[in-house]
């Protein structure tokens, strides 16, 4: 039986997160954008965005222990740790509880029925949501696992820095989009142990990460910003401020303005199509550009939008 810490977080907890999902996962792919910089088409990833790394090392984990309960798993999501949840959950043939805020977008309502999960909708913010999804845990007895809060998903984020590398050797820095911190858990621990610079790009209304670093620890947070639905954790998790402290972590803020142009951007210039939380990365390197010479890689980490909008207007 494979023996796992849940408490455990280091960049040895990413090389097995590595070694577990092998095959479970699609490899990244990376495509040139401009000079010295590259994209990281996460979003391309099953679920479309990179949660489905944690949700598979979390369950795959937690079957190889033993603890994965008839129950099945229950989750609180805006809506992509909640279809890589029950994406997850399909593939070891147990069900998955869905709890997201009222205001979640239908696409990831939808998508996620269509992944036979069981949606629950409870409050207007995901902390509401979480909270009933605690209350169901508990009740039930199914597997609580976390969006972003937890070394098992934050070890799977992580696998996508050393794809990222072998894909683009001599990397200098990568640009992550920000909301509780699991993807920045996981890469930030990655790129310190690879000498990789990391940007955090947060909107400026939802900045949970920096209000953290500014703190010396996690703080609550408002949260208005056309990304929340994916960054709108209103706490970043004591994994990702360590993370982010220890590898001396960039942090960035941008308007929510720059992260609709980058949307756009993505789209008419490269017929890309993301959500905002990935548009939110490529706003923080528009803001902050790098010195010449460096090999970038923007992480552009999910997909589940509606493109409706990017349509042109009509004539």
């Amino acid at each position: 039986m494979e023996q796992h810490s849940e408490r455990q977080f280091d960049y040895a907890a990413v090389r097995a997160a590595a070694d577990r999902i092998a095959g479970g996962i699609r490899p990244v792919a990376v495509a040139p954008a401009a000079e010295g910089l590259w994209y990281a088409l996460e979003h391309l990833q099953h679920t479309g965005s990179f949660k489905a790394r944690g949700a598979l090392n979390f369950l795959a984990a937690h079957h190889a222990a033993g603890t994965l309960p008839v129950a099945g798993v229950t989750i609180a999501s805006g809506g992509n740790a909640g279809l890589a949840c029950a994406w997850a959950a399909r593939t070891h043939a147990v069900p998955a509880t869905v709890f997201l805020p009222e205001n979640a977008p239908r696409v990831k309502v939808e998508r996620l029925r269509g992944y036979g999960a069981r949606v629950r909708l409870a409050g207007d913010r995901y902390a509401e949501a979480q909270a009933a999804c605690q209350e169901f845990a508990a009740s039930s007895g199914a597997l609580s696992s976390h969006a972003y809060d937890h070394p098992l998903v934050a070890a799977g984020a992580g696998t996508l820095l050393d794809e990222i590398r072998a894909a683009l050797p001599g990397l200098d820095t990568v640009v992550v989009a920000v909301g509780g911190g699991g993807l920045l858990a996981g890469i930030a621990t990655a790129a310190r142990e690879q000498g990789v610079h990391v940007v955090a790009a947060e909107p400026e209304n939802s900045r949970a990460l920096n209000a953290a670093l500014a703190a010396g620890r996690p703080v609550d947070v408002p949260v208005d910003s056309v990304a929340a639905d994916s960054l709108g954790a209103t706490r970043v998790s004591a994994d990702a401020l360590a993370a982010a402290r220890a590898a001396h972590v960039e942090s960035v803020l941008v308007p929510d303005a720059a992260v609709t142009a980058a949307r756009r951007t993505l789209w008419e210039e490269h017929r890309i199509v993301v959500e905002a939380a990935a548009a939110t990365a490529l706003a923080a390197l528009q803001a902050a550009p790098r010195p010449p010479g460096e090999r970038v890689a923007v992480v552009l980490c999910g997909a589940n939008t509606d493109p409706a909008d990017l349509a042109a207007p009509a004539a």
